[in-house]
């Protein structure tokens, strides 16, 4: 999943490319993107807790992207309510 230190794609094809194998990841809640505070674009990995091994198998750049982890807790589902 490592590449380059520069994007040869946009990101939005590497995302939608790599986040089934993100979400695979025991552990790992949500994929998605974000922005670094200078407005690079990111891809932002949402984690249950922080777990050390996990965040070593989350590679720092993916194809020149960098990659920011997140801890999001447990993300769930909201229930339909009928109104």
């Amino acid at each position: 999943m490592e590449g380059s230190s520069e994007p040869s794609r946009p990101i939005g094809a590497v995302l939608a490319e790599v986040s089934p194998r993100l979400m695979a990841m025991e552990g790992v809640t949500a994929v998605g993107q974000g922005a670094l505070s200078d407005g690079t674009p990111c891809i932002r990995v949402f984690i249950r807790a922080r777990d050390a091994n996990l965040e070593r198998r989350i590679p720092s750049r993916i194809e020149g992207h960098p990659v920011v982890v997140k801890v999001s807790g447990e993300i769930r589902a909201m229930p339909d309510h009928e109104h």
